[in-house]
This record gives C-alpha cells, structure tokens and sequence, in this order.
C-alpha cells in the first residue's frame, strides 16, 4: 500500500514538473508587450542615442556583445575602452546586442528580446533607420509576421523620428 502511494506521488510530481517547464516554456516565447520596449526606450532616450552615435562611428564594427566583437576587417579590433563603453550602456537598456550594416546607411540597432534555437530564434530590438522602411505594422502585439524557417521577413513599428521596434517573428 505505502509502495503504491509512493509511486503516485512520484507521478504527479512529474506531471507537474513537465507541466510547469512547459508553460514557462510558451511564456518564454511570447515577447514582451511593445508598451515595456516604448517605455523602456523613453526612459533611456539618451542612452539609445549615444548607442546609435557610437554604432555610426564604428564603421569597422559588425557587433559587439558580452561574448565579445565582430569586425568587418579581422585586423582590426575594438579598443578595450570602447567595447566596455557599449556593454555598459547595453546593460542600461537592457540590450544583449547592438549591431550595424556596412555603408552609408548604418541602420543601428539594439537587440533587446530572443528566443528559439538555431535557425529558428525569433528577435526584437530598437533600431535606428535613415529611410523609412517597408514593412510596417500598427502594432507588434500579438503580431506574426510572414518569415519562415530560413525566409526572415523584418516588421518595424515607428516609436519616434527614425526610431523603430523591429521583429523577426
């Protein structure tokens, strides 16, 4: 008898397990409301602009996150005073990357949400566009764009000026 009780307890603790792992699992998925990143970049208006300054003036630099940098040409490198300026300002806007494309148009960009694995991580950030782009929505809440696996397609959402939330979801 008291084998048997043991053995059900067992079970349902496992149940229970996998159940919360799992839903903390699609709660993991699900991006944070747009009002959190709107607040988030008001708040940290000026940080955000230092970030793009910099990210404009780096023109060698691809990415720079807590793993390090990435350099358009592999010889260079950034400055050790630099690098620890931009992961001091991500750590104020709670960014785990910023990046920048090559050319006149740097379109800077703070990554601020990911989730998924490989080929399959879904993203948001804040960007900084010169032009104003194609793809845009009202709004990104409950928003699923039309990528698909290996077919990104970038969603934006104008915040201010030239500022933008922008998704791959």
């Amino acid at each position: 008898m008291k084998r048997g009780v043991i053995i059900s307890v067992v079970v349902i603790v496992g149940v229970l397990g996998v159940a919360t792992v799992y839903l903390l699992g699609i709660s993991a998925r699900t991006p944070p409301q747009e009002a959190k990143f709107v607040q988030l970049f008001n708040s940290h208006r000026s940080e955000f602009d230092k970030l793009r300054e910099m990210l404009q003036q780096d023109t060698n630099l691809v990415s720079v996150a807590d793993w390090g940098s990435r350099m358009r040409n592999p010889m260079n490198s950034l400055p050790p005073e630099r690098y620890n300026e931009y992961m001091q300002l991500l750590k104020q806007v709670g960014g785990r990357a910023a990046n920048r494309e090559e050319g006149e148009h740097a379109d800077p960009s703070v990554l601020l949400w990911g989730w998924g694995f490989a080929g399959h991580t879904k993203h948001l950030g804040i960007c900084w566009l010169d032009e104003k782009p194609p793809n845009q929505v009202a709004t990104l809440d409950g928003y699923h764009g039309r990528g698909s696996y290996g077919n990104r397609v970038i969603t934006y959402r104008n915040i201010d000026t030239n500022w933008y939330l922008w998704t791959d979801l």
